[in-house]
């Protein structure tokens, strides 16, 4: 019996060392199989097989060029228009200041003493701006809009409603330029000439308004202003004057055709009987505008 179980004993340690055998000899076979190739000729292959060649890279960059060509092209002709453009105002600003000094260091000079072209082209830019008419555009998107403005805050549209429309800290250039319209603003209210009183007879303002309009205006008087850039005709500026005390407001519009400001118009309007036009969304909302329109009648039933 010893002699038998040595036999059987033996005989399994054959089998396991021929299983181990067997199972190295699988993975190495299974290594050879599976490993990547390392002949550098794969890759030259690989090259030859790509679907486009040279010569199709070279036509793109080629085309690349002549685009950066044509516009460079451009944009030195846009810059040598725009050199000329300055001389020819450089030289119509040299012509006013020579006469501004012939005339004398204390003397006021009027706008009849302008060049009667630099005010003609002055007044161009306001007939071309968007001022007194509307004009047609190709698409919203080519709408320039309004921001507003108050002494002391901006309020800029393109900073939308999800963040903080109102610029912190408001640039110092930005405020110097907004604090020299309301100035401009307040000369033209409170010293009105006779432009400016023609400008009121033709609004409709009969004589009893004429005492409203020598009252003096402080910059703690003005409300609100708007303000647009069209930037190839120049910035308008809307501005609102009002007083606690008062019933109307003082509308005054100025121009800066890329030059000194310009009066555009000034008037008084009455707030009494003006109507106010209010646009909300209604598509979803039904429910929301029939109690605004509740309370707002029961507000008005209690005034």
């Amino acid at each position: 019996m010893p002699r038998r179980g040595l036999l059987l004993q033996g005989r399994v340690r054959w089998l396991l060392l021929g299983v181990f055998l067997l199972l190295a000899i699988m993975f190495f076979v299974y290594l050879l199989e599976c490993s990547p190739t390392t002949d550098a000729s794969s890759g030259l292959t690989g090259l030859s097989r790509e679907p486009y060649g040279k010569e199709h890279y070279r036509a793109l960059l080629q085309e690349q060029e002549e685009r950066h060509q044509s516009r460079v092209s451009s944009l030195k002709r846009q810059i040598a228009q725009l050199k000329q453009e300055l001389q020819e105002m450089g030289a119509k600003l040299k012509v006013l200041q020579e006469k501004k000094e012939s005339v004398g260091q204390g003397r006021i000079e009027t706008r009849d003493q302008e060049p009667s072209d630099l005010l003609e082209f002055l007044h161009s830019q306001i007939d071309k701006a968007e001022v007194s008419t509307g004009a047609r555009l190709p698409s919203e998107y080519a709408l320039v809009p309004f921001e507003s403005f108050t002494a002391t805050k901006v309020y800029q549209l393109e900073m939308g409603l999800t963040r903080h429309p109102e610029e912190k800290p408001v640039r110092k250039d930005r405020r110097d330029e907004l604090t020299e319209v309301i100035e401009a603003g307040l000369d033209v209210i409170n010293n009105p000439d006779d432009d400016d009183d023609d400008d009121d007879d033709d609004d409709g303002q009969e004589d009893e308004d004429m005492p409203m309009q020598k009252q003096t205006y402080t910059e703690n008087d003005f409300v609100e202003g708007l303000y647009r850039t069209e930037r190839d005709k120049g910035t308008l500026y809307e501005l609102f004057f009002s007083k606690e005390e008062d019933a109307s407001f003082r509308h005054v519009t100025l121009f800066r055709p890329f030059g000194p400001l310009m009066k555009v118009r000034s008037t008084s309007v009455e707030t009494v009987g003006v109507v106010i036009n209010i646009i909300v969304p209604l598509s979803g909302r039904t429910e929301a505008f029939a109690q605004f329109i509740h309370n707002f009648r029961w507000g008005l039933s209690v005034v």
